[in-house]
């Protein structure tokens, strides 16, 4: 029996722990089988999207994750003020805390995922190899001891050989995580990864790991119910990470035969039943190029990556939650299962790839999904993107009957996105599905490492497409004179005129041609375009004798464009003030590089620093970036203070030159 409970529990409306796009999607499933439901929101996501679309929502604190999605009172409060009588958690924040899931035991509602006690055992990282290892389970060396002093810590990785991997015991999606490969380092990794876990999951506690090189990251989604059924639904390969988070998650993998997913499953299904664990769970594993697997942690919750799972199985994992939940058996037995085609997943995250995946908010000006793809999302134009919570905005998801038919419809669908307003990663995205090795299915969790100058080459057709910008910010331009032959861009700009883009100022003069052509002088190169048909959000014209599509998006300023599925932002500098100071702190002044919260100040006036070293601690979007001195010289201000939240481009330390 469930928790202690009668068998069958009944419930009608459900209350959903958290935001955006998993808000979207339990509320889908919970209405398709009747169900109220309610939303919790921030000050943050007042208007969100997920407010709007529920039956009811409730405020919960302030924009910080600890003042709303993390505070297990108002959660409950929420909950009794609604009327709801059953609560699902999502993924990430309070779905996997004991302690929450206990808490919504003790008010009287229905907690939608497996017992506090199963989430204690597995959900901590060094209990469940503990288990794992009771079990016969293979896992991976490392510690998960109490000791958690310094000293310990850094005797446990020296005892275990490096390189190593800290990790945060609670929680997941690459919090609280650091790859250290010498001892040298290991002091001020340690530090980050405690800070970042106790930010995003309230929990410093961390353990050590060998770190296993260029192994594939596999996991099998799991399912039990209060009947002592159980079944596994295959595996996702997961293999594809940046920051040791998820960028591309595919079902099945290119590197798992059916012998060994045979194996793997039943390991998976061993586990759930010696748990007695209800609800969805996955348990993750890497595997090597021998074959081998080692067990890595269960996640007793939902994933980010269930919609691949259901598109080759056909199943409903949030409606099988939700059926577990109010105590009716499993509807479907492992020989029942049935793995057809082929899906992948790409996460499109609000940040800077270039900028080594640096979080980007922001107002997203322009968002339109492509058609014939699953698209989860909780945007539509003029959303507020805020930097407190996680970069992903967005998931894509391709079907086909086969792994390159998915592949290629992926790539398809990603060319007809369109997210203008914020930088995302979907250029970045492209190149990965793209690549030759990912193509052929060989890629590991080294592969954006590996090939990263590849994934981030310059655009092939740049100085085109600035030179397309630079068309497009003149044509547009609201104070632009009518059209005469040969009139040129100094009839509105004084020239040279200037637009940035990509961090590069380029000088452009256009000239308007007898035969209504347009020429385009950008940095002594020439482009002509004839324009064909000219769209408040898309334009139509032919270059070299090709008639090409572009959309576009003029702010102000700012224009966006995009090309062949490759977004490109550019910035008219033409009546710009110039820029006071070097922004690369350069002039001594270290600024803000996004929104966040200052978590460490690692310096103090007086102190004398170098080029490179790090001098302050931003969070955003439950990552931590390391901001660094610009020069070499003595600290002559600290202008925040920890905890302060501040704004892109907020000087935080300025030193002085020697």
């Amino acid at each position: 029996m469930r928790n202690g409970s009668v068998p069958h529990q009944t419930f009608f409306k459900v209350l959903v722990a958290n935001r955006g796009e998993i808000a979207l999607r339990v509320m889908r499933s919970a209405r398709r089988l009747g169900l109220g439901v309610v939303a919790v929101y921030s000050d943050a996501d007042r208007d969100a999207l997920h407010v709007r679309q529920a039956d009811q929502a409730v405020r919960i604190g302030e924009a910080l994750p600890a003042q709303s999605y993390l505070n297990i009172p108002a959660i409950i409060a929420a909950a009794k003020a609604s009327g709801a009588d059953a609560v699902h958690p999502g993924y990430g924040f309070l779905a996997e805390n004991e302690a929450f899931a206990q808490a919504c035991k003790d008010a009287g509602l229905v907690f939608i995922g497996p017992s506090p006690q199963a989430i204690e055992a597995m959900g901590n990282k060094a209990g469940a190899k503990e288990i794992m290892k009771k079990a016969g389970v293979p896992i991976v060396p490392g510690y998960q001891g109490a000791d958690q002093s310094d000293e310990a810590m850094l005797a446990e990785a020296n005892n275990i050989g490096f390189p190593v991997m800290i990790k945060a015991v609670a929680g997941g999606g690459g919090r609280g995580m650091r790859l250290v490969t010498e001892a040298a380092s290991f002091p001020d990794a340690l530090r980050s990864a405690r800070s970042e876990a106790k930010a995003a999951f309230g929990d410093p506690t961390v353990i050590l790991e060998r770190a296993i090189q260029n192994p594939r990251h596999i996991e099998i989604q799991v399912f039990g119910d209060s009947y002592g059924n159980a079944i596994h639904l295959g595996e996702r390969d997961c293999s594809v990470q940046r920051r040791h988070q998820k960028l591309i998650e595919e079902a099945p993998s290119p590197a798992v035969t059916p012998e060994l997913r045979a194996k793997m499953g039943e390991v998976a299904v061993a586990a759930v039943r010696a748990l007695r664990y209800e609800g969805a769970g996955t348990l993750e594993f890497l595997l090597d190029a021998s074959g081998a697997f080692y067990f890595m942690e269960m996640n007793t919750r939902l994933q980010v990556e269930h919609p691949v799972t259901e598109a080759i199985t056909g199943l409903d994992l949030v409606e099988l939650q939700l059926r577990v939940a109010r105590g009716e058996p499993l509807p479907v037995k492992q020989q029942d299962i049935r793995f057809s085609g082929h899906a992948i997943e790409v996460r499109l995250c609000s940040e800077d790839a270039a900028h080594d995946f640096m979080p980007q908010s922001g107002r997203m000006a322009c968002w339109q999904v492509p058609d014939g793809l699953r698209v989860e999302h909780a945007l539509q134009s003029g959303t507020e993107i805020p930097p407190f919570y996680d970069s992903m905005i967005a998931k894509v998801i391709s079907r086909g009957a086969s792994r390159e038919e998915a592949r290629g419809r992926l790539i398809c669908g990603l060319e007809q996105l369109t997210a203008f307003g914020v930088i995302t990663n979907q250029a970045f995205l492209m190149s990965c599905l793209r690549h030759p090795g990912f193509a052929r299915g060989e890629a590991t969790t080294a592969f954006i490492g590996a090939h990263h100058d590849e994934l981030l080459a310059p655009r092939k057709d740049g100085a085109f497409e600035t030179a397309l910008a630079g068309l497009l910010l003149y044509v547009t331009n609201p104070h632009a004179p009518p059209w005469r032959a040969g009139r040129s861009l100094a009839a509105t700009f004084p020239l040279p005129a200037k637009i940035e883009v990509d961090g590069h100022t380029h000088e452009l003069e256009v000239t308007r041609e007898r035969g209504g052509g347009y020429m385009v002088v950008l940095d002594s190169q020439s482009h002509k375009f004839e324009i064909d048909q000219l769209d408040p959000d898309a334009i139509r014209f032919r270059h070299n004798s090709l008639m090409d599509t572009t959309k576009f998006l003029r702010d102000g300023d700012r224009l966006y464009l995009q090309h062949r599925g490759i977004p490109l932002a550019a910035t008219d500098l033409t009546h710009a003030a110039p820029k006071a100071a070097a922004s690369n702190g350069g002039d001594g002044k270290v600024r803000a590089a996004m929104n966040g919260r200052v978590v460490a100040v690692l310096v103090k006036p007086g102190d004398r620093v170098t080029a490179g070293q790090p001098v302050m601690t931003l969070e955003a979007m439950k990552m931590e970036h390391v901001h660094k001195a610009g020069i070499d010289g003595v600290v002559a201000a600290i202008d925040v203070a920890e905890g302060e939240q501040v704004t892109t481009g907020k000087i935080v330390v300025e030193i002085g030159a020697d």
